[in-house]
Formats: C-alpha cells, sequence, structure tokens
C-alpha cells in the first residue's frame, strides 16, 4: 500500500495535466477502460435482485464509441447477450455499427459470485496483463462506479489513471462525511449525529437526539456506508413515548430502547436486527431525525468535478422512491421540480466546490428531502447524502446527453437539445414483475420493435432501455423514457408497461397472482 498510493498520485496527476482544459464527456483519441465495479458490501448487493446485471448501468459508455478515434475496453462478470451490445451500438449517430465495433473490446470474467468485479479482475493475474497490452497507456483512462482501494490498486497495475474520486476521499461521501460537508458549507440537514461504532454508542445518540427534540416521532438510523437506502431502518417512538428522556430517567430510557432496537423497520424486507447490529462496527452508523411533512418529496442534484478543480452541475432529478417507508430508489423525473431546481443547483455547486477543495474529482450527487409547508407551498430543502460516485441519476442523464448532442441550461435548470428543445424522461431500474421471467432480450428487442419503443433520432423522443441481462430471471428491466414534457414522458413510460404487461400476460394468463414492484405511474 505504501508503494502503490504514490504512483497513484502520480497518476491523477497525470490526468489533470492531460486533460486540463477539455471536456471529458467527448474526448477524442483515447482508450476508455470500463470497469462497472459495484465494489460494496456484499451483503448490500445481494439484497438487490439482479444485482451483478447492474454492470449494465455503464453500458452508456459505449455511446462514446461515436467519435472515430474512441477505443473502449468493456468489463463484465458474466458475458453480456450480443443483442445487448448490438443495441447500444445502434444507437450512435452518423457511424457505422461495423466501425464502431471494431474498437470495442468486451472482456467477461465468467464469474457470478457477489465479490466486486475489481477484485475479481486483480485475482487473475493474466487477464490485468492482457488489458494492460490492450491499452494506449499514454492517452487512457480507466472509470468506474465507485472508488475504492480495489480500483486504486488496479489503476496502478495497469499504470493508467482513474477518472474517480481517491479512495483517500470516501469519507466525503459516507453518511457521517456528508453530514460534515453539510455543517461546514452551512446547508441545512436533519439533527442527528456522527458516526458511531458500537451499538451503546447507537443508544446514546439516539437518546441524545431524542433530548434535543422531544416531540420526534421518528428517527432514520442508517449505515454509514449503505447503498440505495437499503442500509437504512425507521426507529418509531410513539409506542414508547413515556420512556422519552424528559419524562424518565435516562438509564430506564436506554433500557428500553434497547429492546425496542429489535422492532426496527427495515427497508430492507429480510433484514434483522440481529444482522444489521453485527454491520455497525465494520460499516458505522448514524442517527437522524425523521423529517414529517404530508408533501414530501426527494429531489437530487448531480455535479462533476473536472481534472481541473471546475465544478458544474449536471442535472437536477426528482427521485421516485419506495419501500417500507419510501427510502429505497426505484427511478426519477428529470428535471427536477421548476419551484426548487435552482436553489438544489445552488447548494450542489457549494457542496461541489467543498468536494474539489478536498481533492475530489468526477462525478458526485446530493440528495435531499423537500417538505412543501401547508399555509404558503414553499419548499424547503434538507440535504441528506452526498454520493462521491456515479449513481442511479447517471446513466440516464448521461444518455439522453450522448443522444442528443444538447447541454444542460443553468439558467433554467432545463436540458436543451441543439434545437432548443426542452427534455424531459422518466427513468427506472425497476419495471419489474413475476410475469415478465423468461423474456429474453431478442424477445424484447422483438416486442421493441413490434410496438415502436424504440428512441427514435428524428423526434429525440422514445426509450433507452438497460439491465436487459436482468429481464429473464428475475423479470427486472431498466428504461428512460425521454420526451418534450414531463407529461409525454409519462406516457411513453407507461406505454412501455402496458405493452409489456399485454405481452407476458398472454403467456403468463393462467397465473392470476403475479406481483408488481414497477414504478408508481402519474406521479408528478
Amino acid at each position: 500500500m505504501t508503494e502503490v498510493i504514490p504512483r497513484f498520485r502520480e497518476l491523477q496527476h497525470q490526468l489533470r495535466d492531460r486533460w486540463h482544459n477539455v471536456t471529458l464527456f467527448d474526448q477524442d483519441n483515447c482508450d476508455i477502460l470500463v470497469v462497472p465495479s459495484f465494489s460494496i458490501d456484499p451483503q448490500l448487493g445481494g439484497k438487490i435482485p439482479g444485482f451483478l446485471h447492474y454492470e449494465e448501468r455503464l453500458l452508456f459508455s459505449l455511446i462514446r464509441l461515436r467519435n472515430p478515434y474512441t477505443r473502449v475496453i468493456y468489463v463484465t462478470a458474466l458475458p453480456l447477450c450480443p443483442i445487448i451490445i448490438d443495441y447500444y451500438l445502434q444507437l450512435l449517430p452518423g457511424i457505422p455499427f461495423s466501425h464502431a465495433r471494431e474498437r470495442l473490446l468486451q472482456v467477461s470474467l465468467y464469474d457470478a459470485s457477489l465479490k466486486p468485479l475489481t477484485q475479481k479482475i486483480l485475482d487473475r493475474p493474466r487477464l490485468v496483463a492482457k488489458i494492460r497490452r490492450a491499452l494506449r497507456r499514454d492517452r487512457s483512462y480507466m472509470v468506474c462506479y465507485n472508488s475504492t482501494d480495489l480500483e486504486r490498486e488496479l489503476s496502478v497495475q495497469l499504470d493508467i489513471p482513474l477518472l474517480a474520486a481517491s479512495p483517500e476521499l470516501l469519507y466525503w461521501g459516507s453518511k457521517s462525511g456528508s453530514r460534515e460537508i453539510f455543517a461546514e458549507c452551512q446547508i441545512p440537514h436533519p439533527d442527528g449525529s456522527n458516526n458511531v461504532t458500537n451499538t451503546e454508542q447507537l443508544l446514546q445518540e439516539i437518546v441524545n437526539l431524542w433530548t434535543k427534540q422531544p416531540h420526534l416521532q421518528k428517527m432514520v438510523i442508517k449505515l454509514n456506508e449503505g447503498f440505495s437506502g437499503e442500509g437504512n431502518a425507521i426507529l418509531d417512538l410513539t409506542t414508547i413515548k413515556d420512556y422519552a428522556p424528559h419524562r424518565c430517567d435516562q438509564t430506564k430510557t436506554i433500557t428500553v430502547l434497547s429492546k425496542h432496537l429489535e422492532k426496527l423497520r427495515f427497508q430492507s424486507e429480510d433484514e434483522t436486527w440481529s444482522n444489521f447490529s453485527r454491520r455497525i462496527p465494520e460499516l458505522g452508523a448514524i442517527v437522524e431525525a425523521f423529517i414529517e411533512g404530508e408533501i414530501k418529496r426527494s429531489p437530487s442534484v448531480q455535479g462533476y468535478i473536472k481534472p481541473s478543480g471546475e465544478v458544474t452541475i449536471l442535472s437536477t432529478h426528482d427521485q421516485i422512491l419506495g419501500g417500507a417507508d419510501n427510502q429505497i430508489y426505484l427511478g426519477c423525473y428529470f428535471p427536477a421540480d421548476a419551484d426548487y431546481r435552482l436553489k438544489l443547483q445552488e447548494i450542489g455547486l457549494k457542496v461541489g466546490q467543498a468536494l474539489a477543495a478536498k481533492g475530489a474529482i468526477e462525478s458526485y450527487s446530493v440528495d435531499f428531502i423537500a417538505v412543501q409547508h401547508p399555509d404558503n407551498k414553499e419548499w424547503e430543502l434538507q440535504a441528506i447524502e452526498i454520493n462521491l460516485r456515479k449513481g442511479g441519476t447517471t446513466h440516464p442523464f448521461m444518455t439522453l446527453k450522448l443522444l442528443t448532442n444538447g447541454n444542460y441550461d443553468y439558467s433554467t435548470g432545463l436540458f436543451l437539445t441543439q434545437q432548443n428543445q426542452p427534455k424531459h424522461y422518466i427513468a427506472s431500474d425497476n419495471l419489474q414483475k413475476n410475469c415478465y421471467c423468461g423474456l429474453l432480450p431478442n424477445d424484447l428487442m422483438d416486442i421493441i420493435a413490434q410496438a415502436r419503443l424504440h428512441f427514435d433520432s428524428s423526434t429525440r423522443t422514445g426509450n433507452v432501455f438497460h439491465l436487459m441481462g436482468a429481464l429473464s430471471e428475475f423479470g427486472k428491466l431498466g428504461v428512460t423514457s425521454i420526451g418534450d414534457s414531463r407529461e409525454e414522458a409519462q406516457e411513453i413510460y407507461n406505454r412501455v408497461e402496458q405493452i409489456l404487461d399485454r405481452e407476458t400476460q398472454l403467456i403468463h394468463s393462467k397465473d392470476s397472482n403475479w406481483q408488481s414492484s414497477s414504478l408508481p405511474i402519474n406521479w408528478v
């Protein structure tokens, strides 16, 4: 490790020097190594249906092959169906399919374990050597989903820079690190604790928060390195309000709370307090006040820190959440509501500048809770989390940008095509129903063609599909539905669901008990 870190820093400086004044969205004459590794806790990843197929989220990177000198190496744990690759390559504007295909090298490890993909690559030194030989190292860089010690090690072994924040900075993307950034930037955020590493500390922080806010009805307990809300739990205080710190001895409060933690409402269906508590020493945890509100949303802002340190805002979204307490990410609408999207930009820029000052580069996002006051209809924003990585809102926006060659207009928060036409979309990773199980990617292509569900390059509206590899086994599909308004995007999305239902229910008509976990429709 002592040798790896200095060399990694040298490579990162090369990245800054090489592309100091260049926009990294559309590099020319370079090699891009895409390692879509979800280097997260395997127990959290294992709770997500089709988790391995989330490596397909970064397939939008293939659209970069529209530049005739760009080469891409795309690594996956499992082989990708050839028609999935063909699907993305046919989206390329103005480039012959065969020309792009010659500049793409696919690498599959044939390893279905839940180990991070980067670890699987490092475990295969012959593969590392093969990738290294294939790269023009003086004009190459690596992209990933999130950056950890594994990605840093691979960067050094390949001798190419990693276009991502250094693992040394990952704390600032954790729950407790986020809270410190918000406090530093004087950004409103829920009252709560710093990181704790055992149950005793957690209990004390719950008591401290309850003492400061005696009328709290709920608290949120979060694993410090949770993913997509899967590491969250709700502590309901209403049934033990008689044991609040201001009503009884603190020792009694802690005793009651200790037993009450076993009744936490976990966002992951199969989670238990026994397992959750075992993760606290390893991952850390925080506790926060639960933000109440009759009209409540979960918007987010996405930013980008160039290697030069310049910060730009990419997009804003209204996230669509599900699960027991609407803590699990399901999808998003772009752009966020006009009532608060410019405020999101302002806060997002402030956070990005704080991260850049600490040395971070590449993608980041900030999640919020927005509550509308019933009297004046104003929205109050509370920042709740920083993601120092790509996320569920990254691939739909990049897909829109790379397909349309348009630009994000900071003055309005809209995305405009080259013809100044605003574009809107709804995106989901969770169009999932039991009746979709058994559909092969080729079957999906038949349905797309027959029902004309494709993306129309002339109108720049339609659908772009992803997570197609998860369809057959898990009945799960991702889709970005692009329209000229939010209402049109919603209609396009609804039509996808209606047609898939029609096509599959004809086959599964004998089974009327299928369960739906798709996005709620008609949310505006």
